[in-house]
């Protein structure tokens, strides 16, 4: 059974070479487990979506909830899918200093990334939106 799961973090370390550190992890990692998905970073907040099968998924979660690079770690969505939105990436990248700030205001009161402050499905469509328009680089 494949499952979607949205949260978000506070970035511990918010240096270019940490946030870089995460991401090559997750993508080493990910294969292994079937898991698929995207990172969204700015302003020091993660926002993640993570596909895959439900234990893999979970078990996942469960070390992201423990891991000290992240802080304020919250679930956002978490649903049973019949298909994948981002099975293209074992872990694709969406580095917000890149985006045009519009995208972002189109789902937020403000031009940047505040997911404590959206439910989980609005996340969710600004990650769709951010795929469509093709700001989600690193697929592998």
């Amino acid at each position: 059974m494949l499952v979607r799961l949205l949260y978000c973090s506070r970035v511990v370390d918010t240096s270019p070479a940490a946030v870089e550190a995460i991401l090559v992890q997750a993508r080493e990692q990910n294969p292994a487990t079937g898991i698929t998905g995207i990172l969204c970073y700015g302003g020091g907040i993660f926002l993640q979506a993570i596909e895959g099968g439900r234990m893999p998924v979970s078990r996942l979660f469960g070390e992201l909830q423990k891991d000290p690079r992240h802080k304020d770690v919250v679930l956002l969505h978490y649903e049973e899918i019949t298909e994948r939105h981002f099975g293209g990436w074992t872990m694709g990248m969406v580095n917000l200093e890149k985006v045009n700030p519009n995208i972002l205001l189109k789902y937020s009161e403000k031009p940047g990334l505040d997911p404590y402050a959206s439910s989980g499905k609005v996340s969710l469509a600004l990650l769709e939106d951010l795929m469509a328009s093709a700001s989600i680089c690193g697929r592998t």
